[in-house]
């Protein structure tokens, strides 16, 4: 009787019941076959216990409802809880030592063969985090401790349909145990094991308990810190203590987000179906290890910045992955009507473009970020600070991360890890918006309207969308490398050491380069890397085909890293694939296909070709070497590459050291002699194929990723010659080097406006003050020596006659323009 009432409530709440089940199978949970499974929750509950029953079934999986052991049908059910709930209406949760838990012990202890397999089973209905709030939503919110029944009996009726049930990997008892310790005692170590276990995994799902924004905002306002720099503006601007402090709430709330699940959960029915309308689904990689990550670390994620949907693509993934949204750094610009409070209620917190002058602002905000950090909230804010224009990654603002490093200083027991990610699209929203501020239209401020125009564009096909988790930066570790004494120095009552600066532009270097470490190669880039490669953005389609594949093999042979993500289509369904997105025109004669790009297309695909751009560095380098030199040896190579590297290196955000360079440029020439493309004799001497083979128009084609940069260096070096030691300013070179290139994209129709961005222009000049090759005079003015003629010589190797004449034709008439 009782097991026929037991499925039969088992159907009735399934009927209802709507699950996302996190590890459902024997080999996600580690199951031995051979082997008893039980399974484990946290609290008493009916509901709970007939929703596994009902998963288990599905997947096939030992059922809770079964006995343990197969040998004994009547011995105890394969499942126990750690906790029973006191009270009838409103309870209250109280440990307790499961008697199937003890015999479970004793059957392994009787027999050193014997083994239980244990699996935690955690299930959160509607993912609401605890709150301080009103008794009658506590009533519903099944997840705080205190209720019982009656709220479940809500919590399920409410949130049932949107129901997470995390199956965690099988734990072995037989490893719990220890011959030199007690029965009790074993019994209590397994209850602290797995009750820490049950911890970890809720803050990794719903986070740390967050207050009510209200008592957080109070909480701020009245802390030592807020309250010495209310006192502190009080004293400089002239007025009361009660408007400073009145001035301190106004930016706290301001600042603060107002977390809301509800928001979360009603973002999740839009989301999902606007990312289903405008993208062919959100592809998601790596993100196994995250989970994990995020029971034992405060998660900071770092993601590259594309497009204004990044904020919520990110917190979707993360929400559908059964992860905790972060609270987001997003700029006081997007808080418009309707769209700022959609925002805040899922994460945001707004910041201000600067800080300067505003003592009183910048403490309170320090102050909110270091709440979040130890309160172990996961966050979210963009190390680029915008959008990136050009599909590059750009050069890391660290004033966030250095916020971040400051909050740690502070309090530095939990540990904290940056998580790079990557954010692609194979189709962008705003491409068009970009090129134009690109060509010097001003930017366009937000609005609300802009909600409207992106509805517009959902009768469009815009491909896939792709999230990759690059590898964590453990800031405890990084520290401990950068700075070995770091402890030592928190002295100071502002917690700014020496240090600091030069660790955050580290930390920041290394971060931009993991962002890039895993990118996504998708169809789209290496269509739009090869046509753009060509001189009028065509090639016929056996000639496409080739180079598709032979980058495929390619970068088979050398993955750029362990996290990078390649498309697994081959050339002829990457064609097809592009076509399909409209972004290449196919033209048919009597000799066969052609596929080319339209000038406006080709434009865009420079953005998408940009992407990708830093993992072909070093090939392409290669490459240029052998299109403009018949023969070169190993050492010569080697020498050229290692001189170049550091400008490639601080542009494109590539992560190698000097000494894993030169494996991988070891490493490249190799696969290019396995692919035929370059030739090696017996004496370490390579050499390019005859200039009238194939292989020689696939290495040509493989060089041009490059030479638009090394173009721009060898500009920039060569307006320094021209102009004379000590003779200009880097303001004033930068502009010279910009109109240089834009008079040279108009002679030879290079058609990419990131070709004369001013910023990479600015990034060279730095670099070459980092490296001593240039410095700044008393006189504000450039100075260099013989160096710089060594760096020129390199790009003079790698450059064509025709480009190195127009370049030096150029220059000295754009030298002469004035600043």
């Amino acid at each position: 009787m009782n097991r026929v009432i037991f499925h039969t409530l088992r159907k009735i709440l399934t009927s209802w019941v709507r699950t996302i089940v996190q590890n459902n199978s024997v080999e996600s949970l580690g199951i031995d076959p051979d082997k008893p499974v039980c399974y484990v929750f946290r609290n008493r509950s009916l509901s709970d216990l007939l929703v596994l029953e009902n998963e288990c079934i599905n997947a096939g999986l030992p059922r809770p409802s079964q006995s343990i052991t197969t040998s004994d049908p009547n011995g105890d059910y394969a499942f126990f809880y750690l906790s029973q709930q006191e009270g009838l209406i409103f309870q209250r949760e109280r440990p307790e030592t499961s008697t199937t838990l003890e015999h479970l012990l004793q059957y392994v202890e009787a027999d050193p063969e014997r083994d239980i397999q244990i699996v935690p089973v955690s299930i959160f209905w509607g993912r609401t985090p605890d709150k301080e709030q009103s008794a009658l939503k506590l009533l519903f919110d099944w997840n705080f401790n205190l209720g019982g029944r009656f709220r479940k009996f809500f919590a399920t009726l409410l949130h049932g349909r949107n129901t997470l049930v995390h199956l965690n990997p099988a734990m072995s008892l037989r490893a719990m145990t220890n011959k030199e310790q007690t029965h009790a005692h074993t019994l209590r170590k397994i209850g602290r094991i797995l009750r820490v276990h049950f911890r970890q995994q809720r803050t990794s799902v719903i986070g740390p308990d967050l207050s009510h924004r209200r008592m957080l905002v109070h909480g701020l306002i009245h802390s030592p810190q807020i309250k010495k720099a209310i006192e502190a503006e009080a004293a400089a601007r002239a007025i009361s203590l009660e408007e400073a402090e009145h001035k301190a709430s106004k930016y706290a709330n301001e600042i603060a987000s107002d977390f809301s699940f509800s928001a979360i959960r009603f973002l999740d029915i839009v989301l999902t179906w606007f990312w289903n309308k405008l993208y062919n689904g959100v592809k998601i990689n790596n993100i196994e290890p995250l989970k994990d990550l995020s029971k034992t670390n405060t998660i900071v994620y770092v993601p590259c910045h594309r497009s204004h949907i990044d904020y919520l693509l990110l917190s979707y993934v993360l929400y559908y992955e059964g992860l905790t949204p972060p609270h987001i750094a997003a700029g006081i610009n997007l808080n418009m009507p309707f769209v700022g409070t959609i925002l805040r209620k899922s994460g945001a917190f707004f910041m201000r473009r600067t800080f300067r002058g505003n003592p009183l602002y910048s403490s309170v905000f320090h102050e909110y970020m270091y709440t979040l950090a130890s309160r172990g909230f996961p966050m979210e804010y963009f190390i680029e600070g915008g959008r990136s224009r050009t599909g590059r990654t750009l050069s890391p603002k660290t004033g966030m991360l250095s916020i971040s490093l400051r909050s740690y200083l502070r309090d530095h027991r939990k540990p904290v890890s940056f998580v790079p990610v990557y954010i692609g699209y194979e189709k962008l929203l705003e491409v068009g918006t970009y090129l134009g501020e690109l060509r010097g239209k001003s930017k366009k401020k937000e609005s609300p309207l802009d909600i409207f125009k992106t509805v517009a564009a959902l009768k469009n096909h815009f491909g896939k969308a792709w999230i990759n988790f690059g590898e964590p930066i453990h800031l405890g570790e990084f520290l401990n490398n950068e700075v070995p004494h770091w402890k030592s120095t928190l002295n100071g009552p502002d917690l700014k050491p020496d240090w600091l600066k030069g660790a955050t532009n580290s930390l920041a270097q290394k971060i931009a380069g993991r962002i890039n470490s895993a990118a996504t190669i998708n169809p789209v880039n290496l269509v739009a890397m090869a046509l753009l490669s060509t001189p009028r953005h065509a090639l016929g389609e056996q000639e496409l085909l080739l180079q598709l594949d032979t980058y495929a093999k390619l970068l088979a042979r050398m993955p750029y890293s362990q996290k990078t993500v390649m498309t697994e289509l081959d050339g002829r369904s990457m064609i097809n694939y592009v076509e399909d997105l409209k972004l290449v025109t196919r033209q048919t004669d009597s000799l066969g296909d052609i596929f080319r790009l339209e000038d406006s297309t080709a434009v865009q695909m420079t953005y998408y070709r940009n992407n990708i751009l830093h993992i072909f560095a070093i090939p392409s380098l290669i490459s240029c070497l052998f299109v403009n030199n018949s023969a070169i040896s190993r050492k010569e190579v080697m020498r050229i590459c290692s001189i170049l590297y550091p400008y490639l290196k601080a542009e494109l955000f590539i992560e190698w050291s000097p000494r894993e360079f030169l494996k991988v440029v070891s490493q490249w020439l190799q696969a290019m002699v396995d692919e035929g493309l370059i030739e090696k004799d017996q004496e370490a001497t390579y050499y390019r194929p005859d200039t009238a083979s194939t292989h020689f128009i696939m290495l040509t084609v493989l060089s041009r990723a490059i030479v638009q940069t090394l173009e721009r260096f060898y500009m920039t070096i060569s307006l320094l010659i021209s102009n004379g030691s000590d003779a200009i300013e880097q303001q004033a070179l930068e502009n010279q080097a910009k109109d240089l290139a834009q008079r040279l994209s108009i002679i030879h129709g290079l058609n990419a406006p990131e070709f004369f961005d001013k910023s990479l222009f600015r990034g060279f000049i730095e670099q070459l003050r980092k490296n001593n090759v240039i410095t700044i005079a008393q006189t504000n003015k450039l100075t260099f020596g013989d160096e710089i003629a060594q760096v020129a010589e390199q790009a003079f190797k790698v450059l064509s006659t025709e480009i190195r004449h127009s370049i030096h034709q150029t220059t000295y008439s754009t030298a002469a323009i004035t600043p």
